[in-house]
Formats: structure tokens, sequence, C-alpha cells
């Protein structure tokens, strides 16, 4: 992968696994306009890249994001007076939609302080894990706004309506081990032993596995997870098996397990992804709704 210049974010790849790294640490990696589209930005890249099995997303400094730059003052969340900011799209649910849509695994590397969009951004992510000295805090109702990035979605998902309520009426300040009793994070870690933690699970995801079965499963599951009826899942499971089934990949996985050998996947998600899926794009976003 070349090199690409990022200025609020870092993006670098070893072996399969892409690290995105919050790149604002005399700010504590505080979240504004530019660090949206840089993050949009190295998903599109990760996507592409057929090298990249799985993506960590993680903080530098002390902080893995302090929440919005609060550098505008009173006008911060006041999209109309903001110049370059869309007055009609929350610029955290840009971000969430396009982490939405990844092909990729993500994990969520909480090294510090995540409040405000420093959290919800991690919603869409599929693991998060934190250091033992990692603060979450859904801190909206305390800076006279509401919870964004499409968290009124996502958070009920990952903790249930009644703790997503709790947090977000509250806005206070929890514990990592509060996230984990009540399943925000997989796991909680020392702060040396947390990036080595998620690297290790990363090649999990990234090691032996089909990239495109993976790609699949990923929008399989996250868009499954709503679906109002189960034949909803029998029909893209049928259609997705009997693809996979005609595939080099299903030969191979076969062969390489009758053989007893490790798996060499002929298949990439850039090129061979079954023609029936089309949840690659974004629906169109009318700016009226």
């Amino acid at each position: 992968m070349p090199d690409h210049e990022f200025t609020t974010i870092a993006l670098t790849v070893d072996d399969g696994v892409a690290t995105i790294r919050l790149d604002r640490p005399g700010r504590m990696n505080a979240f504004n306009p530019i660090m949206k589209d840089e993050l949009i930005a190295a998903f599109d890249i990760t996507d592409a890249d057929d090298a990249v099995r799985a993506v960590i997303v993680t903080g530098n400094g002390k902080a893995f994001c302090a929440g919005a730059d609060l550098s505008a003052g009173g006008k911060t969340f006041d999209y109309d007076q903001r110049a370059g900011v869309d007055a009609h799209r929350d610029g955290g649910g840009q971000l969430s939609m396009r982490l939405f849509r990844s092909l990729k695994p993500i994990i969520a590397a909480v090294n510090g302080a995540a409040v405000g969009v420093g959290v919800t951004m991690q919603l869409p992510m599929d693991i998060r894990m934190a250091s033992d000295n990692a603060k979450f805090g859904f801190v909206f109702s305390r800076r006279g706004i509401v919870p964004e990035a499409a968290s009124s979605w996502f958070l009920t998902r990952a903790v249930g309506l009644s703790t997503a309520l709790e947090w977000c009426y509250s806005g206070r300040i929890f514990t990592a081990a509060e996230a984990l009793e009540r399943g925000l994070v997989r796991s909680v870690h020392a702060p040396d032993e947390l990036y080595p933690a998620a690297v290790a699970l990363a090649r999990e995801f990234a090691d032996q596995t089909a990239p495109v079965s993976v790609a699949m499963t990923r929008q399989m599951l996250w868009r499954m997870h709503t679906a109002q009826h189960p034949m909803e899942a029998h029909r893209i499971d049928s259609q997705a098996i009997r693809a996979r089934g005609q595939s080099g990949d299903a030969r191979e996985g076969v062969s390489s397990f009758l053989e007893k050998r490790p798996a060499e996947f002929p298949d990439r998600v850039s090129a061979d992804m079954p023609d029936f899926f089309e949840w690659q794009g974004e629906p169109p976003f009318q700016s009226s709704e």
C-alpha cells in the first residue's frame, strides 16, 4: 500500500492488518470535519486493498477521542453557522454510514478517553476492546444536544434499551469495567497489552479465512440483525451459499481441510464479490428528509 498523506489520522498496514490511529494527541484526538473526511478516505483505502484483511482503530497519545473539537465555541454544533459543514447531515453519522458499509472487520482498541463522537463512532465497529484506564461517556445531554452518529440505532443493539437510555439521559462518564459489564466492550486490558491483544484478534480474522466470505458475512450479519422475518435471511443466505459454493474458495477450503494443509484462497474482495451483492453502495440520502 502506498503512503497516504493525512493530517489528523495515521494509516499503516502490517501483514494484512491495517491500523488507523486518530492522530491529534495535543487535542486528545478531538474529532473535526477533517478527521471525518480522512477516516472515510482511510476506509475507502482499506476496502479497496486486498492485502488488508482486518482494521484496528485506536488513538495516539493518552486518549482514544475526547469528542468533538469545541474550538468553535458556542456555534460548534450550529452547522448552519459553520462554513464547510453539511447542515443536513451530522459528521459522525456520515462516518458511521461508511463504517457500516465496510467489507473488512473493524476492531476498536480504546486506549483512553472516548466520549461523545469518540464513543459513538465505535458502535458500527464490530468489536470493541478497552484499556483499563479508558473512560466512556454519551455526554450529549450535558452539551445541550442529542446522540448523533446514528447511535440511536446502534447503541441499543449493543447494550439494550435500558442501559442506552441511562447512559444518554445522565451523560455521565463511566469506566471500562462498567463498559465490559454492560456489553459495550468485549474485553479490558492493561494499557501496554491492549494493542497486541487487538492485533492477535485481527490475526484470527485474517489468517486461514476466505476474504470474500468474511466481507459477505459482515454485511449479512449486520443487515439481517434487524430483519423483520427470518425469511429475509433465508433468501440472502440461499443466494450467498450458492454463489460461494461455486467459487474457487469453496473448492480450496474443502481440499485444504481434507489434505490437512493451510488454505490458499484465490478469490479477492476487489474482483470476486457475487453479482447479486448490492450492499456496497449507500442508499441516496435526501437532504430534505
